[in-house]
């Protein structure tokens, strides 16, 4: 790819009719509502390619991509080694509903980069993982009341769907219809950040916990990094009280770190969810933790989760493929100097142009928010300018930098972001802010 700019809105026509289509045969005409772009106004650029952090549109205009298909592209779009291990395992068979040696590899392989997980299961992808792993914390514990944190997303599983992040906050829904009361009864929401109130929350309900699920570093209301010793505060409370803690690491594990944010912090959930890298790509998740808590899985144990697809032998390759190539290469703290650089630079033309923004990241994660303060919770977030970001998203799409299309996400760096890029990033972020 050459680098050229983008098309231009008018110039979308190819995207435009697609769209049209789209909206006749499904729900918004996304199959994710984030996608519809109804949070930053406009229409979606619809994607034909991608190489590396590039993407080229259905009228042939590209981009820097700074959403990596929401976390999963770390090591770009199109990864050579990646692509030959889906090539060759597809031609061997898509799928057989029957074990494989290379669900075993990947098992092993996880098990061995996340110190916590003794046992893992694979199932197809993060909402699975975060909805088995709460049935199975349920069953151990003996308890059906569960603390989450608002703006924290854990896929759309009807106990998460209260004040959840990612698309329901970007749509402004707390909770979606066709979710039973008797569900979210059963769900207690906290703040994100505030162990006083999750110790009096252990206090009101004492006995009654079964599980606390989190993203240690949020990604679902953007990016936010947890206050000093907070994560430790919820494990200590959590085994306290006799609760199972659940870290969802479906964005930020094998992302921050080999072995996620628990091995960034120095600490060990009983349960971890994974997903995005882990399948390189690929529709991919798992749970894992303790082995006398998975041992709880059928058919070992009572509790019963089964997947036709799991296991899938073309996305195993794929995250076989890619964490290997991530232990070869170590990345991280490359892609952590890249990211500071990067967002650095848009705090500077930020302050350059009298635009009072924050910048939070968090290794290769990063969230332009549209706000004079720093942002720690749903609270906070949800003071930003909303408006004020969406024209700064719009105005540099038309400049080739495609970043989430919504104030509350994250946006992701891969190891194809290199200094020429970030320097073209930051040249039309300037142009940009001089126009907000």
């Amino acid at each position: 790819m050459n680098g050229r700019q983008s098309s231009s809105p008018s110039s979308r026509r190819r995207s435009e009719a697609l769209f049209a289509r789209a909206r006749a045969v499904m729900p918004g005409g996304v199959n994710s509502p984030v996608r519809a772009f109804k949070a930053v106004g406009g229409s979606p650029p619809f994607i034909a390619s991608a190489q590396g952090c590039r993407l080229v549109d259905a009228d042939g205009g590209e981009y820097i991509d700074y959403v990596g298909s929401w976390g999963p592209m770390i090591l770009g779009h199109s990864r050579p080694e990646v692509v030959k291990a889906i090539q060759q395992t597809a031609a061997r068979g898509s799928s057989y509903g029957a074990p494989t040696e290379l669900e075993v590899d990947l098992a092993e392989k996880v098990c061995s980069l996340v110190p916590s997980i003794d046992m893992v299961r694979l199932v197809n992808s993060g909402t699975e993982a975060t909805m088995s792993a709460l049935r199975v914390a349920r069953a151990f514990s003996g308890r059906d009341l569960i603390f989450k944190f608002d703006g924290c997303y854990h896929g759309h599983g009807d106990s998460f769907l209260v004040q959840a992040g990612s698309g329901s906050l970007t749509l402004g829904m707390a909770d979606s219809p066709g979710v039973p009361a008797d569900f979210t009864r059963h769900t207690v929401s906290l703040p994100f950040n505030d162990l006083e109130v999750l110790k009096e929350a252990f206090h009101k309900h004492r006995g009654k916990v079964g599980a606390v699920i989190l993203e240690p570093v949020t990604g679902n209301m953007g990016v936010i990094v947890p206050a000093k010793k907070y994560l430790q505060g919820v494990l200590e409370l959590c085994a306290e009280n006799g609760a199972v803690a659940i870290f969802d690491e479906v964005m930020t594990g094998f992302r921050l770190a080999f072995g996620g944010a628990q091995q960034m912090y120095g600490l060990e959930a009983p349960l971890t969810c994974l997903g995005k890298i882990l399948g390189g790509g690929m529709p991919l998740g798992a749970y894992g933790g303790r082995r006398d808590i998975m041992e709880m899985v059928a058919p070992q144990g009572p509790v019963y989760q089964a997947g036709t697809l799991s296991g899938n032998p073309v996305a195993v390759s794929a995250g076989l493929q890619t964490l290997s190539l991530l232990e070869a290469l170590d990345p991280y703290s490359e892609l952590a100097r890249r990211s500071e650089k990067l967002c650095q630079g848009i705090r500077q033309s930020a302050e350059d142009h009298g635009i009072a923004l924050q910048v939070q990241h968090c290794g290769s994660m990063f969230t332009v928010y549209f706000n004079d303060q720093p942002v720690r919770d749903l609270a906070s977030a949800q003071r930003c300018d909303v408006k004020r970001f969406g024209a700064f998203h719009g105005r540099l799409l038309d400049r080739g930098v495609y970043l989430a299309p919504s104030q509350f996400e994250a946006c992701f760096l891969s190891i194809s972001h290199d200094q020429q890029v970030i320097e073209r990033t930051l040249q039309a972020v300037d142009e940009v802010l001089s126009t907000l």
